[in-house]
């Protein structure tokens, strides 16, 4: 859930995860952890600093595959 939440931000606009802490009221480590997740796995790429000042941002080929991840996430809510 908070990983698709992130992602659906990052889908709009690139944001530091500073950014996505005040947004999503989630805690800071939290959110690296997910993004650092995401980025492992190619949804999400960074740009600039390793530590605290990288912006993220999702790519291309993410963004072309939000509509299969949404309908994925869906069926998965569905089954629970």
């Amino acid at each position: 859930d908070n990983r698709l939440r992130i992602m659906k931000r990052l889908e709009r606009k690139p944001h530091n995860p500073n950014q996505l802490v005040k947004e999503l009221g989630l805690d800071y480590k939290t959110i690296v952890h997910h993004l650092e997740a995401l980025e492992e796995n190619g949804l999400v790429g960074r740009e600039g600093e390793r530590n605290y000042g990288g912006i993220f941002r999702m790519p291309e080929f993410a963004k072309s595959q939000i509509g299969l991840i949404n309908r994925i996430w869906r069926s998965l809510e569905k089954g629970k």
